[in-house]
Protein backbone atom coordinates (compact mmCIF):
# COMPACT_ATOMS: atom_id res chain seq x y z
CA UNK A 1 0.00 0.00 0.00
CA UNK A 2 1.21 4.13 -0.68
CA UNK A 3 2.25 5.48 2.62
CA UNK A 4 3.14 8.83 3.00
CA UNK A 5 5.92 10.63 4.82
CA UNK A 6 5.17 13.44 6.86
CA UNK A 7 8.59 15.18 8.00
CA UNK A 8 10.42 18.21 9.32
CA UNK A 9 13.73 19.27 8.73
CA UNK A 10 15.86 20.39 12.02
CA UNK A 11 18.27 20.84 13.49
CA UNK A 12 19.05 17.64 17.10
CA UNK A 13 17.84 19.97 19.55
CA UNK A 14 14.47 21.11 17.67
CA UNK A 15 14.11 17.03 16.53
CA UNK A 16 14.04 16.07 19.88
CA UNK A 17 11.64 18.72 20.87
CA UNK A 18 9.44 17.85 18.01
CA UNK A 19 9.39 14.79 18.31
CA UNK A 20 8.77 14.81 22.27
CA UNK A 21 5.37 17.02 21.18
CA UNK A 22 4.85 14.44 18.05
CA UNK A 23 4.52 10.87 20.07
CA UNK A 24 2.68 12.62 22.84
CA UNK A 25 -0.03 14.26 20.14
CA UNK A 26 -0.01 10.53 18.28
CA UNK A 27 0.76 8.14 21.08
CA UNK A 28 -3.21 6.43 20.68
CA UNK A 29 -2.74 6.69 16.69
CA UNK A 30 -0.16 3.57 16.28
CA UNK A 31 1.14 5.70 13.50
CA UNK A 32 5.73 4.81 13.00
CA UNK A 33 7.75 8.17 14.42
CA UNK A 34 11.42 8.69 13.89
CA UNK A 35 13.91 11.35 14.27
CA UNK A 36 16.66 10.52 11.89
CA UNK A 37 20.27 12.33 11.41
CA UNK A 38 20.76 13.57 8.04
CA UNK A 39 24.28 15.71 8.34
CA UNK A 40 26.00 15.27 11.29
CA UNK A 41 28.38 18.42 10.67
CA UNK A 42 25.71 20.51 9.79
CA UNK A 43 22.94 19.33 12.37
CA UNK A 44 20.57 18.39 10.04
CA UNK A 45 17.64 16.18 11.35
CA UNK A 46 14.17 14.93 9.90
CA UNK A 47 11.54 13.96 12.01
CA UNK A 48 9.27 11.68 10.48
CA UNK A 49 5.82 10.59 10.78
CA UNK A 50 4.45 7.41 8.68
CA UNK A 51 0.83 7.32 7.78
CA UNK A 52 -1.88 5.40 4.81
CA UNK A 53 -5.06 5.80 4.10
CA UNK A 54 -6.07 3.04 6.52
CA UNK A 55 -4.42 4.35 9.74
CA UNK A 56 -7.76 6.02 10.92
CA UNK A 57 -6.18 8.97 11.50
CA UNK A 58 -7.80 12.11 10.49
CA UNK A 59 -5.71 14.70 8.48
CA UNK A 60 -2.43 13.84 10.38
CA UNK A 61 -0.61 16.71 8.34
CA UNK A 62 -3.17 19.19 10.07
CA UNK A 63 -2.44 17.66 12.76
CA UNK A 64 1.38 17.89 12.61
CA UNK A 65 1.31 21.59 11.98
CA UNK A 66 -1.16 22.30 15.04
CA UNK A 67 1.56 20.91 17.36
CA UNK A 68 4.43 22.77 15.82
CA UNK A 69 2.19 25.69 16.61
CA UNK A 70 1.55 24.80 20.33
CA UNK A 71 4.89 24.42 20.82
CA UNK A 72 5.77 27.95 19.34
CA UNK A 73 7.86 26.05 16.17
CA UNK A 74 8.24 27.73 12.90
CA UNK A 75 9.13 24.65 11.04
CA UNK A 76 7.30 23.59 7.59
CA UNK A 77 5.59 20.17 7.52
CA UNK A 78 6.76 18.41 4.20
CA UNK A 79 5.37 15.24 2.42
CA UNK A 80 6.72 12.64 0.38
CA UNK A 81 4.84 10.35 -1.23
CA UNK A 82 6.69 6.42 -0.59
CA UNK A 83 6.37 2.86 -2.60
CA UNK A 84 5.16 -0.04 -0.75
CA UNK A 85 7.88 -1.09 1.89
CA UNK A 86 7.41 -1.77 5.55
CA UNK A 87 7.84 1.61 7.00
CA UNK A 88 7.18 0.66 10.01
CA UNK A 89 10.46 -1.92 10.16
CA UNK A 90 12.17 1.02 8.11
CA UNK A 91 11.52 3.56 10.71
CA UNK A 92 13.24 1.69 13.46
CA UNK A 93 16.59 2.46 11.66
CA UNK A 94 16.64 6.11 13.03
CA UNK A 95 16.15 4.97 16.50
CA UNK A 96 18.68 5.11 18.57
CA UNK A 97 19.60 3.23 21.59
CA UNK A 98 18.49 5.44 25.17
CA UNK A 99 20.60 4.71 28.24
CA UNK A 100 18.55 6.02 31.36
CA UNK A 101 20.80 5.08 34.29
CA UNK A 102 21.06 1.16 34.32
CA UNK A 103 18.81 0.68 31.53
CA UNK A 104 19.41 0.78 27.65
CA UNK A 105 16.62 0.61 25.89
CA UNK A 106 16.93 -0.38 22.79
CA UNK A 107 16.00 -2.54 19.23
CA UNK A 108 16.78 -5.70 17.84
CA UNK A 109 19.00 -3.73 15.28
CA UNK A 110 21.60 -2.67 18.09
CA UNK A 111 22.13 -5.50 20.35
CA UNK A 112 25.74 -5.32 19.79
CA UNK A 113 25.58 -2.01 21.72
CA UNK A 114 24.97 -3.90 24.92
CA UNK A 115 27.54 -3.50 27.67
CA UNK A 116 28.53 -5.39 30.54
CA UNK A 117 26.20 -4.05 32.96
CA UNK A 118 23.58 -2.97 31.22
CA UNK A 119 20.15 -3.90 32.56
CA UNK A 120 19.06 -4.21 28.47
CA UNK A 121 15.37 -3.95 27.70
CA UNK A 122 14.55 -4.69 23.74
CA UNK A 123 11.64 -2.46 22.82
CA UNK A 124 10.34 -1.95 19.12
CA UNK A 125 8.37 0.87 18.26
CA UNK A 126 5.02 -0.55 17.05
CA UNK A 127 1.42 0.32 17.90
CA UNK A 128 1.93 0.81 21.50
CA UNK A 129 3.66 4.05 23.28
CA UNK A 130 6.55 4.14 24.64
CA UNK A 131 10.39 3.40 23.25
CA UNK A 132 12.48 4.71 25.85
CA UNK A 133 12.82 8.24 23.38
CA UNK A 134 10.59 9.71 25.06
CA UNK A 135 11.84 11.76 28.02
CA UNK A 136 8.50 10.61 30.58
CA UNK A 137 9.55 7.15 29.84
CA UNK A 138 13.46 8.20 30.60
CA UNK A 139 12.61 9.93 34.01
CA UNK A 140 10.57 6.83 35.14
CA UNK A 141 13.36 4.53 34.21
CA UNK A 142 15.85 6.91 36.14
CA UNK A 143 13.62 7.12 39.10
CA UNK A 144 12.39 3.73 39.32
CA UNK A 145 16.43 2.62 39.74
CA UNK A 146 16.64 4.84 42.56
CA UNK A 147 13.41 4.14 44.27
CA UNK A 148 14.08 0.04 44.00
CA UNK A 149 17.27 0.47 45.38
CA UNK A 150 16.29 2.61 48.31
CA UNK A 151 12.80 0.75 49.28
CA UNK A 152 13.14 -3.13 47.73
CA UNK A 153 9.41 -3.06 46.53
CA UNK A 154 7.81 -6.66 46.82
CA UNK A 155 5.38 -6.10 44.53
CA UNK A 156 4.27 -3.20 41.53
CA UNK A 157 1.75 -1.88 38.86
CA UNK A 158 2.41 -0.21 36.10
CA UNK A 159 -0.60 1.33 35.29
CA UNK A 160 -1.04 1.96 30.99
CA UNK A 161 1.73 -0.02 30.28
CA UNK A 162 2.03 0.52 26.55
CA UNK A 163 5.07 -1.41 25.52
CA UNK A 164 5.59 -2.53 28.84
CA UNK A 165 8.62 -0.99 29.21
CA UNK A 166 8.06 0.12 32.73
CA UNK A 167 6.98 -3.39 33.69
CA UNK A 168 9.91 -4.95 32.05
CA UNK A 169 12.30 -2.83 33.66
CA UNK A 170 11.29 -3.50 37.09
CA UNK A 171 10.65 -7.36 36.96
CA UNK A 172 14.76 -7.00 35.66
CA UNK A 173 15.99 -4.59 38.38
CA UNK A 174 13.96 -6.11 41.05
CA UNK A 175 13.18 -9.52 40.40
CA UNK A 176 9.00 -8.99 41.85
CA UNK A 177 5.88 -9.79 40.18
CA UNK A 178 4.61 -6.51 38.17
CA UNK A 179 0.41 -6.10 37.31
CA UNK A 180 0.87 -4.44 33.80
CA UNK A 181 -2.71 -2.82 32.94
CA UNK A 182 -3.32 -0.88 29.66
CA UNK A 183 -7.01 0.24 28.57
CA UNK A 184 -5.68 -0.21 25.01
CA UNK A 185 -5.97 -4.33 24.20
CA UNK A 186 -3.36 -3.57 21.45
CA UNK A 187 -0.80 -2.16 23.35
CA UNK A 188 -1.55 -5.12 26.49
CA UNK A 189 -1.20 -7.66 23.60
CA UNK A 190 2.18 -5.69 22.51
CA UNK A 191 3.17 -5.53 26.10
CA UNK A 192 2.91 -9.29 26.64
CA UNK A 193 5.41 -9.76 23.41
CA UNK A 194 7.35 -7.72 24.60
CA UNK A 195 8.11 -9.34 27.78
CA UNK A 196 8.01 -12.43 26.21
CA UNK A 197 10.98 -11.44 24.36
CA UNK A 198 12.67 -10.00 27.36
CA UNK A 199 12.46 -13.09 29.39
CA UNK A 200 9.65 -11.17 32.14
CA UNK A 201 6.83 -13.05 31.27
CA UNK A 202 6.89 -15.18 34.50
CA UNK A 203 7.25 -11.75 36.52
CA UNK A 204 5.02 -9.52 34.00
CA UNK A 205 1.07 -9.90 33.84
CA UNK A 206 -0.61 -8.01 31.06
CA UNK A 207 -4.33 -7.10 31.59
CA UNK A 208 -6.29 -5.08 29.30
CA UNK A 209 -8.31 -2.97 32.06
CA UNK A 210 -10.10 0.38 31.99
CA UNK A 211 -10.52 0.98 35.79
CA UNK A 212 -9.28 -0.05 38.87
CA UNK A 213 -12.62 -2.53 39.48
CA UNK A 214 -10.62 -5.07 37.42
CA UNK A 215 -10.14 -8.59 39.35
CA UNK A 216 -6.87 -8.51 38.37
CA UNK A 217 -6.07 -5.01 41.18
CA UNK A 218 -6.95 -7.51 43.53
CA UNK A 219 -3.35 -8.72 43.91
CA UNK A 220 -3.15 -5.52 45.55
CA UNK A 221 -2.66 -3.11 47.50
CA UNK A 222 1.11 -2.73 45.61
CA UNK A 223 4.52 -1.43 47.28
CA UNK A 224 4.72 0.71 44.34
CA UNK A 225 3.14 2.14 41.29
CA UNK A 226 4.13 3.55 38.25
CA UNK A 227 1.76 5.56 35.83
CA UNK A 228 3.17 7.12 32.80
CA UNK A 229 0.26 8.34 31.22
CA UNK A 230 -1.32 12.19 31.19
CA UNK A 231 -1.75 15.09 33.65
CA UNK A 232 -5.40 15.13 33.81
CA UNK A 233 -6.63 10.99 34.16
CA UNK A 234 -3.69 11.05 36.91
CA UNK A 235 -5.26 13.70 38.80
CA UNK A 236 -8.72 12.10 38.67
CA UNK A 237 -7.18 8.45 39.87
CA UNK A 238 -5.26 10.12 42.93
CA UNK A 239 -8.00 8.42 45.19
CA UNK A 240 -7.93 5.58 43.68
CA UNK A 241 -4.25 5.60 44.08
CA UNK A 242 -4.45 6.08 47.65
CA UNK A 243 -6.63 3.16 48.18
CA UNK A 244 -4.39 0.76 45.76
CA UNK A 245 -0.74 1.87 47.47
CA UNK A 246 0.32 0.25 50.79
CA UNK A 247 1.02 2.58 53.34
CA UNK A 248 4.82 3.45 53.09
CA UNK A 249 4.60 2.63 49.13
CA UNK A 250 5.92 4.86 46.55
CA UNK A 251 4.18 6.28 43.45
CA UNK A 252 6.23 7.29 40.35
CA UNK A 253 4.20 9.36 38.12
CA UNK A 254 5.07 10.73 34.60
CA UNK A 255 3.28 12.23 31.30
CA UNK A 256 3.50 15.49 33.24
CA UNK A 257 4.19 19.04 31.70
CA UNK A 258 6.52 21.21 33.73
CA UNK A 259 3.69 23.86 34.23
CA UNK A 260 0.97 20.59 35.40
CA UNK A 261 3.45 19.34 38.81
CA UNK A 262 1.71 22.05 40.71
CA UNK A 263 -1.90 20.82 39.98
CA UNK A 264 -0.90 17.02 39.91
CA UNK A 265 0.81 17.66 43.17
CA UNK A 266 -2.27 19.76 44.61
CA UNK A 267 -4.43 16.48 44.02
CA UNK A 268 -2.32 14.06 45.46
CA UNK A 269 -1.55 15.92 48.37
CA UNK A 270 -5.26 16.02 49.55
CA UNK A 271 -4.95 12.14 49.14
CA UNK A 272 -2.35 12.31 52.07
CA UNK A 273 0.37 11.93 49.64
CA UNK A 274 3.93 13.29 50.24
CA UNK A 275 5.87 14.79 47.67
CA UNK A 276 9.85 13.18 47.81
CA UNK A 277 11.21 14.56 44.70
CA UNK A 278 11.06 15.50 40.22
CA UNK A 279 13.27 15.14 37.72
CA UNK A 280 12.83 17.43 34.68
CA UNK A 281 13.46 16.05 31.46
CA UNK A 282 12.69 17.31 28.25
CA UNK A 283 9.88 19.98 29.78
CA UNK A 284 8.41 16.63 31.36
CA UNK A 285 8.18 15.68 35.02
CA UNK A 286 8.90 12.13 36.84
CA UNK A 287 7.22 12.70 40.38
CA UNK A 288 7.90 10.46 43.19
CA UNK A 289 5.33 10.31 45.97
CA UNK A 290 4.16 8.53 49.14
CA UNK A 291 1.83 7.51 51.61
Amino acid sequence: MTQTRLYIVASKAEADRIFAALETAFEEDGLPLAVQEIDEDRDIHEVSLYADSDSGVDAPGERIAGVLADIGSTHRVQCEILPDIDWVAKSLEGLQPVRAGRFFVHGAHDRDKRRDGDIAIEIEAGMAFGTGHHGTTAGCLEMLESVVASEQPKNALDLGTGSAVLAIALAKLAAIPVLATDIDPVATEVAAQNARLNGTAGLVETVTATGFDHPAFGRGPFDLIVANILAGPLMELAPEMARHLKPGGSLVLSGILDRQEEAVLAAYAAQGFRHVRTLHLEGWVTIHLKR
